[in-house]
């Protein structure tokens, strides 16, 4: 298994072989990932399990509130996102994806594709299996990973210090032994709640709103002022009034 570290000094190779090739026209397959591989380069257009891929990992880069489609077709959004998380780490935000992108994103992920800062048990103290929530097992850990992704950008905008998960997907019947509401998001496995530690609750509650979550609830609204609940319910509830939203 190729290392992390490993990894960081590959990704890094081919930042600077491509600045010195001057183009972005391929996607220097040479770097194999422990995860996944891009094999082209992808600009506005595209389209294919490639651009879900990619979707998938800039999906903490909408913009105020706004949420990335995952759809596999590189449009206008998926290209301002792009050129949110180039800027976010100091490449070229051209919105195309190419060898610096790739390589940013592979040395932001691990080898069972969550980002290095994020994990599977951390988005699930409930059960092992994903099993016994409102959606299927699999469904379950696909919404946590997408989670994780934008927990990652929400991260990094508030300078790379840890956030602390304290509960992710739940089955029904972790729901109902914490008392959680008949139709929450946790049974989706798209939502996590998120502990106080480097950053307030409101700070983080605020800063959710730029990263692609539909659901924010924290201090002010009943049961939350304990920690921020941040979801992908299908439209936009946003409520902290003690944070002023």
């Amino acid at each position: 298994m190729v290392t992390r570290a490993v990894r960081t000094v590959l990704a890094f190779v081919m930042i600077m072989a491509g600045a010195a090739a001057g183009t972005l026209a391929t996607a220097g397959t040479a770097h194999a990932d422990g995860c996944y591989t891009w094999s082209r380069t992808l600009s506005q257009g595209a389209s294919g399990a490639d651009v879900t891929q990619l979707q998938i990992r800039l999906g903490g880069y909408p913009g105020y509130g706004s949420v990335l489609a995952v759809d596999g077709a590189f449009g206008p959004a998926t290209t301002a996102a792009v050129k949110r998380f180039q800027g976010a780490y100091g490449l070229t935000a051209d919105g195309i994806a190419g060898p610096a992108t790739f390589s940013k994103l592979y040395a932001l992920q691990d080898d069972d594709c969550t980002p290095v800062h994020f994990s599977y048990s951390e988005l699930n103290d409930c059960n092992t299996t994903w099993s016994g929530g409102a959606v299927s097992a699999a469904t379950a850990k696909a919404n946590a990973l997408r989670t994780m992704w934008k927990l990652e950008a929400l991260r990094h905008a508030l300078g790379d210090q840890p956030i602390t998960v304290t509960s992710g997907f739940r089955s029904r019947a972790c729901n109902d032994a914490v008392g959680g509401a008949s139709d929450s998001r946790h049974l989706y496995g798209d939502a996590a709640d998120l502990g106080a530690g480097p950053h307030s609750l409101c700070t983080l509650a605020r800063q959710a709103r730029n990263h692609g979550f539909n659901g924010i609830l924290g201090p002010g609204y009943p049961g939350h002022d304990d920690h921020t609940h941040a979801d992908h319910r299908g439209s936009r509830y946003w409520s902290a009034p003690t944070c002023g939203i």
